[in-house]
């Protein structure tokens, strides 16, 4: 009886495991429904980015300006390509890693941009690489004053020294060499 009550118990704590573990996998397989200019190359980019990163896309040829005025995006905030993925809106080469992290929250928000078109985000790869935000958009109609950072990006920030741990042998301050 006890080995039986013990099984139940095992079983019951699996499912419940895949049930809260499932969600962070499956957005990822949402569809995203992609409104850009068919002219584009950047936006093709940003959509393979994304298909890279296991979302299955539709694209829409058709232009972004109305989709992005139904999905509440300021004119400050725009880009070259609106995103719609579960009710959430997306606007302009915002990193996958970003879209997914918000799609785990799941935050009451209209959705994240990235405005204008910064050298080497998402679909703009090249020589040159720029700062930029992520912005958190709160509200509908919110501007790019109104908005949060949601996560920065900076390739020429000075990377950060790694961290020394206790085990470490080397003198507090100095550095260290390892040779092979």
């Amino acid at each position: 009886m006890k080995t039986r009550i013990e099984q139940k118990l095992f079983n019951i704590i699996i499912a419940a495991s895949l049930f809260i573990a499932v969600p962070a996998v499956v957005n990822a397989t949402d569809v995203v429904d992609v409104y850009k200019s068919p002219t584009c190359g950047c936006c093709a980019k940003w959509v393979d980015h994304m298909r890279d990163n296991g979302f299955t896309v539709k694209t829409y040829d058709v232009g972004n300006k109305e989709i992005r005025e139904q999905s509440g995006i300021s004119t400050t905030l725009s880009s070259c390509h609106t995103a719609l993925i579960n009710g959430y809106a997306f606007e302009g080469h915002v990193p996958a890693q970003d879209i997914k992290r918000f799609l785990r929250e799941r935050p009451r928000a209209v959705g994240l941009a990235v405005p204008d078109m910064p050298h080497g985000t998402p679909g703009m790869e090249g020589k040159r690489s720029d700062p930029y935000n992520v912005l958190l958009i709160k509200e509908s109609g919110d501007t790019r004053r109104e908005t949060v950072v949601y996560n920065r990006y900076d390739p020429n920030a000075p990377k950060k020294p790694p961290v020394m741990h206790d085990g470490d042998k080397s003198e507090q301050g100095g550095s260290m060499m390892l040779l092979k």
